[in-house]
């Protein structure tokens, strides 16, 4: 597998998540790698987008969404589950891809249909909130030869209070893959 480079992630969001499908997440913990295939993805296209964090402008949560592009953003809902998220674009542009649903490939045995599920599994936790995904632990990767899927468009989920951006079709996921979190 190779380590996608910071300039993978220095682009269109949505063209970073659709191009996210079929990566490897990889993060070795305590010398045990877990890796698992990118199956479906979220774009948040920067503080215009009402359903995005950076709507709400530069905070403390969404200070990593507004740095570098190929940054971890990672932050807790509901007071129990972490999120993660792949910060997207240039620097002070605030857009990110969230991370929604793996298929397990390696050292995972949790479910991971759903970014909670998907985190608990992946051992991602608040402490991961800014990492450099070029690093050796925690990254992103692509084999030297793509599979062929089809891509399904859909609106995102649990964002109904961003009016019509709701209704985006901003979520996207490979077609018949049972690790996706709902169709």
């Amino acid at each position: 597998m190779q380590k996608l480079p910071r300039d993978f992630y220095d682009r269109d969001t949505i063209i970073v998540a659709k191009e996210l499908l079929g990566k490897y997440l990889v993060h070795v913990m305590n010398g045990t790698e877990y890796i698992g295939k990118i199956v479906e993805v979220e774009a948040y296209l920067g503080p215009h987008d009402l359903a995005a964090h950076s709507a709400k402008g530069l905070t403390n949560r969404t200070k990593v969404m507004f740095g570098a592009p190929g940054h971890a953003y990672v932050y807790m809902i509901y007071g129990m589950y972490y999120c993660f998220n792949v910060v997207t674009e240039r620097e002070g542009h605030a857009s990110a891809v969230l991370l929604r649903g793996i298929e397990p490939v390696k050292n995972i045995t949790e479910r991971t249909q759903g970014p909670g599920l998907l985190c608990k599994a992946m051992h991602i936790d608040k402490q991961l909130n800014g990492h450099d995904l070029l690093s050796d632990d925690f990254y992103l990767a692509a084999l030297p030869e793509a599979e062929s899927f089809t891509v399904v468009k859909r609106a995102r989920i649990g964002v109904d209070y961003a009016k019509h951006w709701a209704k985006r079709l901003l979520r996207f996921y490979i077609k018949n893959n049972s690790f996706v979190s709902k169709p």
